[in-house]
């Protein structure tokens, strides 16, 4: 057998190994770290699905300042393929449960978490104790305890931790931003958003269809809403209704497959939101008192676009949005500012996704938040 393959092969069977057993996070033990500045940050994607695959990992070759040196899988058979084709190396290579070993690999700077809602916060706390940035995919966390354990981490370790909102980035939705701080059609009043698809998760291993790991339209689609209307408005919300609901209950029965909502903020200002798993919605209108402007579609990959009321035209960006998202990040890193999207963006939304899941459970009732 080659030396290489020899290695390789050893590396996978310790994988294996490693993965029965778990580390505790204290056994590691890890002070603010000073990351050296430099052009490029190492970072290990945390999560290996559909997300990190198709997206996050083809963004990162196309990164001025970043770029793909780990992995963090709970499947090992995944390893070798990520291996050949980003030449990623054993020592780089870690499963949920030796990710505290991190901490002593100086290739990784940053590790970027993209598994399930559901184990957020486990996964995003050990990177931080480890003394990584982290770069964590919405929705932030389960609920507000979970966001706040993430962000005290992220503090106690010196790190920075940022959440993976594209659209923030993208910028049409910074142009929306722009207009309500400067009030360009003069003050919004009304703001209507949606985002959703007509789809189906028949595999019942699917996340999506497990309320424990944050499945269900709500956390999933309908984080892109809620945060659409606060930065559209440029507001907080002071209460909250909403209502959850399935139609397809052999798949969604234990999240929902629709959530349809509405946002009070001060001065009368309000918002609509729907999102789903079973109807296309893809839209963020925007009423002020001088005019309005509309971005259709507002959350997709690519090809946002938009117009305003004045006949001002709103043409698609042009480049990854999650190659701008990883760029704009490490930026912060490595100048030692603050992100453009830090954890208390993430805590904010999951505050007012908690609050749409007790109005529908008590009559569709305003929470105040």
């Amino acid at each position: 057998m080659p030396d290489d393959l020899a290695s390789r092969t050893s590396s996978r069977r310790t994988f294996l190994k490693q993965a029965g057993s778990a580390l505790t996070v204290g056994a590691i033990g890890a002070p603010a770290i000073l990351f050296p500045r430099r052009k490029t940050l190492g970072v290990a994607l945390c999560g290996l699905g559909t997300y990190s695959t198709t997206q996050l990992a083809p963004a990162l070759q196309d990164t001025e300042h970043c770029a793909l040196r780990g992995i963090v899988t709970g499947s090992p058979e995944k390893v070798p393929r990520w291996q050949r084709q980003y030449d990623i190396p054993d020592r780089n290579v870690y499963s949920y449960e030796t990710l505290p070993d991190i901490a002593n690999n100086d290739d990784i700077d940053v590790v970027y978490i993209v598994t399930p809602p559901g184990v957020h916060a486990r996964d995003a706390i050990k990177a931080a104790d480890a003394g990584k940035h982290v770069w964590c995919e919405k929705p932030m966390a389960m609920d507000e305890a979970e966001c706040r354990s993430i962000i005290d981490a992220a503090d106690h370790n010196g790190v920075q931790l940022t959440v993976g909102y594209r659209l923030q980035h993208e910028p049409n939705n910074r142009t929306i931003m722009r207009y309500a701080r400067e009030r360009t059609y003069g003050a919004v009043t009304s703001v209507r958003t949606g985002a959703g698809y007509s789809g189906a998760h028949p595999n019942p291993d699917d996340w999506r269809r497990d309320a424990d790991l944050g499945g269900g339209a709500l956390y999933d689609m309908g984080v892109y809403p809620i945060n659409a209307a606060r930065y559209a408005t440029g507001r907080e919300p002071t209460a909250v209704k909403g209502r959850l609901w399935s139609e397809r209950d052999e798949m969604y029965s234990e999240v929902p497959e629709f959530a349809t909502f509405e946002l009070r903020f001060p001065d009368g200002v309000t918002a609509r939101g729907e999102t789903s798993f079973g109807k296309a919605t893809n839209y963020l209108d925007v009423e002020c008192t001088d005019g309005s402007y509309q971005l259709r579609p507002f959350q997709t990959y690519s090809g946002v676009r938009g117009r305003t009321s004045d006949g001002t035209r709103l043409p698609p960006a042009g480049r990854d949005q999650q190659a701008r998202q990883m760029d704009n990040d490490a930026r912060a890193v490595l100048d030692d500012t603050t992100p453009i999207v830090p954890g208390i963006e993430g805590l904010a939304d999951i505050r007012i996704v908690r609050a749409i899941m007790e109005s529908s459970e008590n009559g569709q009732q305003w929470v105040e938040v």
